[in-house]
């Protein structure tokens, strides 16, 4: 499997240097060269694979000519260390997909980890590499938590300051070592811009060995794929539609979800549950493309305008047309309607959500009310939104985490200032 990019130039790279560079060289997102097709009697068979066997099996084409099958399972092993349950909510017909049982409590510890894994593997044979990654919130912990010591890797986490919640800041700035967290003085797109503005630094990338751990980073977006092939083996046990209501910000999320689709691996629909930065959800409806600046929402992790993976929806797009027309829609959920989910999912079926789930109940209940939402984060990472939709936060749903001293680099929406942080990191 060879890796282009969406920006059209010829280049092709292997999985291996895909993951090792981050972007493709012309700054484009690397997507794959082609898009294998499942075997008939896998899918037919899927109840009878293990998860693992089942991950082994979907990440394979993708990765055969840079990892061995031992450090792919290995990686795998690594990965997938804990559960990722599918529940009924109540007595209603909606099902979660909790993905918040990781060591961060959000579903980016599944990314996260893969991309870890498989830099590890390759530790012994290159020099040692610093990963540059803008977060809005989880992306930031789960990437620390994944590469902290880590042999042969340097992290540097760019955050925006005061739009993240105290927990997820704990877990971005509270380790040390060889994780340097950046407190923006922006928004998160101007986080994401000075990390793409490194990327494209041509100077810069020669004098270092520079990757991506955001979405960005095909280690990172495709495994991603693999819990919604969880989801639909125990669909199947369960009796579930297949439809799937996904919290999307960066849109790694759920293009990871329509690359399994187009694999051969039919789900009957997406449901994009976006706060209220709705560029795409204008895009369906107006067929304009028009980021707004970022507004601050209850759903912080998805406060995004201009998400970086709408590049590979595009991709998909182009080479199914069908995908999106038939399969695919997008909507906009107000801060409102989210503290309003949060209540009456809990006094009606005693189920906690937090802001960002919220808004997937929200929009499958008003799309048919039967399927799938994910739940992407545990609502104690957003203790003060459930306090503010509840009026207090209920103590069977509390986790602990063991808070470490904050310490962080300040810095204006400023290119320079970050190279600077770079060259002495």
């Amino acid at each position: 499997m060879k890796y282009i990019s969406t920006s059209g130039s010829e280049a092709k790279l292997g999985f291996k240097e895909s993951v090792r560079s981050g972007l493709a060289p012309d700054g484009g997102l690397l997507v794959p060269e082609f898009i294998p097709t499942l075997r008939p009697d896998m899918v037919k068979n899927l109840l009878s694979l293990s998860d693992h066997d089942l991950a082994f099996a979907l990440l394979t084409p993708f990765v055969k000519e840079d990892l061995t099958v031992e450090q792919l399972k290995a990686i795998i092993d690594h990965t997938f260390q804990f559960e990722i349950p599918l529940k009924r909510i109540g007595t209603s017909d909606i099902y979660v997909l909790e993905l918040f049982h990781g060591p961060t409590w959000a579903f980016k510890d599944v990314g996260a980890r893969f991309l870890a894994g498989c830099l590890s593997s390759w530790t012994a044979e290159e020099n040692n590499v610093t990963i540059l990654v803008a977060t809005s919130g989880d992306t930031g912990g789960a990437v620390a938590n994944g590469f902290y010591n880590q042999p042969g890797t340097n992290v540097v986490i760019l955050y925006p300051i005061g739009k993240v919640s105290a927990l997820q800041e704990q877990q971005i700035a509270g380790l040390g070592g060889n994780i340097t967290a950046i407190g923006v003085r922006g928004s998160f797109d101007d986080c994401q811009q000075l990390v793409k503005r490194a990327f494209s630094d041509q100077e810069l990338r020669t004098s270092m060995t520079l990757t991506s751990a955001n979405s960005i980073n095909v280690a990172r977006w495709l495994p991603q794929m693999i819990y919604y092939a969880f989801a639909l083996k125990e669909a199947i046990r369960q009796n579930v539609e297949f439809v799937f209501s996904v919290p999307s910000g960066n849109y790694g999320n759920i293009t990871a979800g329509l690359m399994l689709h187009s694999m051969g691996m039919k789900l009957e629909k997406f449901i994009a549950a976006h706060n209220a930065n709705d560029t795409i959800p204008r895009l369906l409806k107006n067929d304009v493309y028009e980021p707004h600046e970022t507004i601050a929402t209850l759903a912080n992790a998805m406060d995004v305008s201009d998400p970086s993976n709408f590049l590979r929806l595009q991709y998909l797009w182009d080479k199914y047309p069908d995908l999106i027309d038939d399969h695919f829609t997008a909507v906009s959920i107000s801060d409102e309607e989210i503290l309003a989910s949060i209540t009456s999912c809990w006094n009606d079926h005693h189920y906690l959500l937090d802001p960002h789930t919220a808004t997937a109940w929200k929009a499958l209940n008003d799309q048919g009310g039967k399927g799938i939402i994910l739940a992407t984060a545990h609502p104690y990472k957003f203790e003060d939104v459930i306090k503010k939709a509840l009026s207090y936060y209920p103590e069977d749903w509390k986790k602990e985490w063991q808070p470490g001293k904050i310490e962080k680099i300040e810095i204006r929406v400023d290119y320079d200032d970050l190279k600077k942080i770079l060259n002495y990191t």
